[in-house]
C-alpha cells in the first residue's frame, strides 16, 4: 500500500478542509461485533498519517463508549483532526437496549454536554441530528444547535437522514455543512431529491456505510447465517436469506472491474462512490468504517480509482435490483419520509 495522502474536500461552504474520505468509527465499541482496541487504535492513527481528518462517531454508539474511545486519539491530535459527533437516539432509563429519537431542546442540550464531556474537548467540530423526529419542527430543531454554535459549543452543523424538503427548512435557520446519508452502489435513494438540493446550499455529503456495510465487499453472505447475534447487521432486511442470496448475483459486476484494475471489490465500491462527487457536482467525503490499518490502507487508496463510462454504466443498474430495505423500519430514514 502506498503512504499517499489523499486528497482534500471543502466541509460545507464555511470550511474547514478535511480528507476527501473520513472514518467511521463506530464499529470500533459497537454494532459489528468485538473488536481489538489496541488494533482500532492503531487504526486510528494510520488513518491520519494518510491525510484521513474526518472522524465520526455519535453518542448512541455504545451509550458513549465510541466517543470515550475516542478521547485519547483526540487529545494527541486536537489541532489535526475534525471531530463529529451526533444526538437524537436517547436510551429509555426502563430499557437499555432500545433507541427513541429527540429533537426536543431539553435532551440537546443534555446530549451535548455529555458528549463534550466523554470526547474531553472543549468544542464539537461537526454536530449531527442523528435522527428526524418528526413531532419536532426541524426549525425548531436546528435553532437549539444554532444556539450551540453561538455559544462556542460547536462549530458546524450537521443532519442525518434528511429529506430534501427538511434540508432546505434547516438551511433557512442556519448554514447546515454536511448531511450524512446512506449512499452506495446499493444505495442511492438520496440522488433523486436531497443531493442535487445538498448542491444547491453547498452542503457537503458525506456517505456512511458506502461498503454497503462490509456486503460490497464480499466479507460476509447471509447477516443471519455469517454474523454474531449482537451484530447490527442481522436487523436488516437486504442482508438475510432470500434478500442475501439474490442480492450476492449483484456483487459479480463489481468483482469484475475489480479484476480488471487489479483492485479489491471493496476498492471499486468506494471507488464508485468517492466519483459521485464530480458526477453530482459537489464535495463528497465518505466514512467508511474498518477496525484495523490494513483495511484503511485500502480504503484510502479508493480515492485514487477512476472508473470508466462503460464500467460506471456496467454498474449503474445495481441499486434497482437490490431486494430487502436498508431498514426494517424505514421510517429512520430519508426514503421513507421523500
Amino acid at each position: 500500500m502506498t503512504d499517499r495522502r489523499i486528497p482534500t474536500a471543502p466541509l460545507g461552504e464555511r470550511g474547514p478542509e478535511v480528507g476527501v474520505q473520513g472514518l467511521g468509527c463506530m464499529g470500533m465499541s459497537f454494532a459489528y461485533g468485538p473488536a481489538d482496541a489496541d488494533t482500532s487504535r492503531a487504526t486510528l492513527e494510520r488513518a491520519l498519517e494518510l491525510g484521513v481528518t474526518l472522524y465520526d462517531t455519535a453518542d448512541a454508539y455504545g451509550a458513549g463508549e465510541n466517543e470515550r474511545f475516542l478521547s485519547p486519539f483526540l487529545k494527541a491530535h486536537r489541532d489535526e483532526v475534525v471531530i463529529a459527533t451526533k444526538f437524537a437516539l436517547a436510551i429509555p432509563p426502563d430499557d437499555p437496549t432500545r433507541r427513541v429519537i429527540r429533537n426536543d431542546a431539553p435532551y440537546i442540550r443534555e446530549a451535548v454536554e455529555a458528549s463534550l464531556r466523554r470526547l474531553d474537548v472543549d468544542v464539537i467540530d461537526l454536530y449531527y441530528m442523528h435522527r428526524r423526529d418528526v413531532s419536532v419542527p426541524i426549525e425548531e430543531t436546528v435553532g437549539v444547535m444554532a444556539e450551540l454554535v453561538r455559544e462556542g459549543k460547536v462549530k458546524q452543523l450537521g443532519l442525518s437522514e434528511v429529506t430534501a424538503a427538511e434540508l432546505r427548512a434547516a438551511h433557512g435557520v442556519h448554514p447546515i455543512a454536511a448531511v450524512q446519508s446512506e449512499w452506495s452502489l446499493f444505495s442511492r435513494d438520496i440522488e433523486a431529491q436531497v443531493v442535487p438540493a445538498a448542491r444547491e446550499l453547498g452542503v457537503t455529503l458525506v456517505p456512511y456505510s458506502p461498503l454497503g456495510r462490509g456486503f460490497l465487499t464480499g466479507s460476509f453472505a447471509d447477516a443471519a447465517t455469517d454474523l454474531t447475534d449482537g451484530d447490527f447487521r442481522r436487523q436488516q432486511p437486504r442482508y438475510q436469506g432470500a434478500n442475501a442470496a439474490a442480492n450476492a448475483v449483484l456483487l459479480e459486476p463489481i468483482r469484475a472491474v475489480a479484476e480488471a484494475h487489479s483492485l479489491t471489490p471493496a476498492q471499486i465500491a468506494l471507488g464508485w462512490v468517492q466519483q459521485r462527487s464530480r458526477v453530482h457536482g459537489l464535495p463528497v467525503v465518505p466514512i467508511p468504517g474498518t477496525r484495523t490499518p490494513g483495511r484503511v490502507e485500502e480504503n484510502a487508496a479508493a480515492t485514487a480509482v477512476e472508473l470508466t463510462r462503460q464500467e460506471l454504466e456496467l454498474l449503474e443498474p445495481l441499486a434497482g435490483r437490490v431486494a430487502g430495505d436498508r431498514y426494517a423500519d424505514m421510517s429512520f430514514a430519508s426514503a421513507g419520509r421523500e
